[in-house]
Parts: structure tokens; C-alpha cells; sequence
């Protein structure tokens, strides 16, 4: 089980070894698309010289990184907002897990305290946090007890839902046409209301 997007194989590589490149993959995963999301970690490594490190990035001069989130092709559509949010994600692991993004999920009890990790992530909400718990259950063997519960329907088995579900072309555009019915029917809710 890796994650198989349709982006440069470095990238894909650095996300299925690197437990901090996935997490911040998911983080810019908002507002761009899923492939410019996931691969800008493996930017990111090229553009700082080495690899990622959690403590380094929380303690780098806010400056310099936002400067280099936004150095052409930019990382992100927001690049100012997204490299103050790796730094907060970052902050995080720093004091909670000792730097290690891995720790995030490592020794759960169950899904619902797996859950409750990653919603207590800057940035995450909880259909956010469902989808990376999806992420981590169907593409990394990450699966405490109840962890398709937790993940709600983007842990259904045959969902292709976001991310977790993209393992080829195919399952890529079945999640592209269902993301596109969910914002058709969340605009149409809108306008009746």
C-alpha cells in the first residue's frame, strides 16, 4: 500500500518515506489541486537544499520561508498563509511528538483517538482530519480499531472520495467527478437557503 498520484516519482517516493512530506501534503491540500498539494513537499526539499525537518521548519525565519513557499512556480496559491500554517503544523509535532510526524498516529488507542490527533492540527477540521485518517488507513496500514468509523464515508472501502482513493488514473478521475457533485450540490444548498 503507497499512494500513487499522478506527479514527478521523486515526489511520490519522498511521500510514501517521508511520514512529515505526507503530513504536509495534506496541509496545503486546500484551495489547489491535489497533485500541486503533495507534490511541494518534494519542492520544498529542493528549494531548502535538504530534507524535511519538522524542528528545523518551526524554528526557520518566517521570512525566509514564506519566501520561499512563493519563489515562481509558487508552492501555493496562498503562499504567505500556507508557509505560516507548515510552521504552526510543525510547531506542533515539536512539542507534542518530539518532531516526529509519525508520532501523530504511532500508538493510538482506536481511530476516534486518531481522529482527535490530527483535528487538534492547525488547520485541520474534521472533514480534513477524516480524509488523512482515510489517507493513512487505506494507503499506509495505519488502522487502529475503528479507523474507517473514524474517517466516516472517505474510509468506506469503495469510496473515491479525495486522495486516499487515487491509487491510478481511473480512481483519479472518479474522485475529481465526485468532489465536482459535492461543490454542485453544496452551491445549489447554498442558493436555496
Amino acid at each position: 500500500m503507497t499512494l500513487a498520484l499522478p506527479i514527478d516519482p521523486e515526489a511520490n517516493d519522498l511521500l510514501n518515506r517521508d511520514p512529515l512530506a505526507l503530513l504536509l501534503g495534506m496541509v496545503l491540500d486546500q484551495q489547489v489541486t491535489m497533485e500541486k498539494a503533495f507534490s511541494s513537499p518534494y519542492v520544498l526539499t529542493q528549494r531548502l537544499g535538504r530534507g524535511l525537518d519538522a524542528r528545523s521548519l518551526a524554528d526557520h525565519d518566517p521570512e525566509v520561508l514564506v519566501a520561499l513557499f512563493a519563489q515562481p512556480p509558487a508552492l501555493h496559491r496562498f503562499p504567505k498563509a500556507m508557509a505560516s500554517r507548515v510552521q504552526e503544523v510543525c510547531r506542533v509535532l515539536v512539542d507534542r511528538y518530539d518532531g516526529d510526524a509519525a508520532g501523530l498516529w504511532s500508538g493510538v488507542a482506536d481511530g476516534r483517538e486518531l481522529l482527535r490527533r490530527v483535528a487538534d492540527l492547525p488547520g485541520f477540521g474534521r472533514q480534513k482530519a477524516q480524509i488523512f485518517v482515510a489517507l493513512l488507513g487505506k494507503r499506509f496500514g495505519v488502522t487502529p480499531e475503528g479507523w474507517r468509523e473514524a474517517a466516516g464515508g472517505y474510509g468506506d472501502a469503495d469510496a473515491h472520495r479525495s486522495v486516499a482513493d487515487v491509487v491510478d488514473a481511473e480512481s483519479l478521475r472518479r474522485v475529481r467527478e465526485y468532489k465536482q457533485q459535492a461543490k454542485a450540490a453544496a452551491k445549489a444548498k447554498t442558493a436555496e437557503g
